[in-house]
């Protein structure tokens, strides 16, 4: 039986004091090192996916898919010794690794290959922010679930990111007839009563929409949720104003088989 550390954070790009809250991402990342970490609003000139991964002991290969902007967008964090098909500078799934969802958003998805065997399909994702985007955000999971269904043959899949849906959306209700569970309310029995805003101050700050459970762990296939828990979720030390993202992150460990 396989074991898998995965994890979820939407960076929020450069906005909102990067600076500020670079020290606390590297920190949280060094002391968490999963597995796999899905990140969102990564501004790949700044090298910000390779900044995080580099803070601690673990080594890490980014694989990136752009979302809007070829600059911009997701990123997969594999930890090395995970088989990546492809090989070690391959691509994670030749050809068909990165959809395209509209309205500048993407998935990106990497094949894994555990070290006890196991084989699993990995994806993140970032769904369209609107407060009355509900409807398109729907297309956009009806459209991601359609190339998950098509993708390659594993023995678990598991979708990360922030969906930008609350719990009574459709687009939630979408996940799960498909076959898709929530690794928190496994776990708990529910989700996280907020997952944005994180409590961080800044000029410019997103303000549009009422604070929500927006961030997901979805899990498909046989696997078992050992526990799922909110990271990257503290203030610093000497300002409670100041947080590692707008967003709080999920991590959850995984037994596959």
């Amino acid at each position: 039986m396989d074991q898998l550390h995965l994890a979820t954070l939407n960076i929020r790009n450069l906005a909102d004091r990067w600076d500020e809250r670079l020290p606390l991402l590297l920190a949280d990342f060094a002391a968490l090192q999963p597995d796999v970490i899905g990140l969102q609003e990564v501004v790949f000139a700044a090298q910000q996916d390779r900044l995080i991964g580099a803070a601690g002991a673990g080594e890490y290969r980014t694989i990136r898919g752009w979302a809007g902007r070829p600059e911009y967008g997701n990123a997969l964090l594999v930890r090395a010794g995970l088989g990546v098909a492809g090989g070690p500078a391959g691509p994670a799934v030749s050809g068909d690794d990165r959809l395209d969802l509209g309205l500048g958003r993407s998935a990106q998805r990497v094949r894994l290959e555990l070290p006890g065997g196991a084989s699993l399909l990995c994806a993140v994702t970032h769904l369209h922010h609107t407060v009355d985007g509900a409807a398109q955000r729907d297309v956009q999971t009806e459209t991601l679930v359609r190339w998950l269904d098509d993708g390659p043959s594993t023995d678990v899949q598991v979708v990360v990111g922030d969906f930008n849906a609350d719990p009574d959306e459709p687009t939630y209700a979408r996940m799960v007839a498909a076959g898709f569970r929530s690794a928190h309310r496994e776990a708990h029995g529910h989700e996280p009563a907020v997952t944005w805003p994180s409590g961080i101050r800044a000029p410019g700050m997103d303000t549009d929409g009422d604070p929500d459970c927006l961030d997901y762990l979805w899990i498909r296939g046989v696997v078992t949720v050992d526990d799922c828990r909110l990271v990257f979720h503290r203030p610093a030390a000497d300002d409670p104003t100041l947080y590692p993202s707008d967003h709080l992150g999920l991590a959850a460990h995984l037994r596959i088989g």
